[in-house]
């Protein structure tokens, strides 16, 4: 039902009124999904069952949230986010910028290059506009994927992060090795050997990990487990980076 609402919805609504309506049209949905099955700990909403989108992901019908949305908004809460702290956040989920957005003890900087998602700033990942350890916190999900040049990416990371900071790194992971090959411009030629079409790599954990470690970085690599009440998917993989 979901994916056929979201189809008919976006063929008869524009994306940026869509958007701007976005908590309004969800809430339409709450009805159909209440229940006490599960949870999700953003929108703190009891549901019946989480939405399947079709590559199977278990999607919050009432905010939006992703299971690495609901993960992250965890980690951040219960470990790494306190009274105080300045946070530096690549292209933020929308639920997670309007939550962060809301906490006035912090210091948030979410930033977005391209004018794609909700953010406040527009900073180069390779360039980053902030003196030297400005930040105690970034959260860099889904981010260096996307980059051409991801060690000045990890290097403009470690410069900008605190004695004692920390950095969430998140990507699409494979077995093996790091595959990327600079010749590989399309977007269709893209898409076939990186799964999509504006992605330049796919980075392996060892692979990934083995860069940001070249960077200057501590890194630990946590793997969290399947948790069906909160919609959470098994053996999902952050790198935190410590100085």
């Amino acid at each position: 039902m979901y994916n056929f609402l979201k189809s008919v919805v976006k063929n008869i609504i524009s994306i940026k009124i869509l958007i701007k309506n976005e908590d309004n049209f969800r809430k339409l949905l709450k009805p159909f999904y209440h229940g006490k099955n599960h949870e999700c700990i953003i929108c703190s909403t009891k549901l019946r069952k989480f939405a399947e989108l079709q590559n199977g992901q278990l999607i919050c019908p009432v905010c939006g949230s992703l299971p690495r949305t609901r993960r992250l908004s965890q980690l951040l809460e219960h470990e790494f986010l306190n009274s105080g702290m300045t946070f530096l956040d690549f292209s933020p989920s929308r639920m997670l910028y309007k939550k962060w957005k809301k906490r006035s003890d912090i210091f948030y900087y979410p930033t977005d290059f391209e004018n794609e998602f909700l953010s406040d700033y527009q900073f180069d990942i390779t360039n980053i506009e902030a003196e030297n350890e400005k930040f105690d916190l970034i959260v860099c999900y889904h981010i260096l994927e996307h980059i051409t040049d991801d060690k000045k990416a990890m290097s403009e990371l470690y410069r900008a992060l605190k004695k004692e900071g920390a950095v969430l790194i998140q990507t699409p992971f494979k077995e093996g090795e790091i595959y990327e090959n600079y010749n590989i411009v399309s977007p269709e030629d893209r898409l076939k050997h990186f799964g999509q079409e504006d992605h330049v790599r796919i980075y392996s954990v060892s692979g990934l990990k083995e860069r940001l470690q070249n960077a200057g970085f501590k890194t630990e690599v946590k793997v969290f487990d399947e948790d069906s009440y909160q919609g959470f998917t098994k053996n999902e993989v952050v790198i935190v980076c410590k100085k």
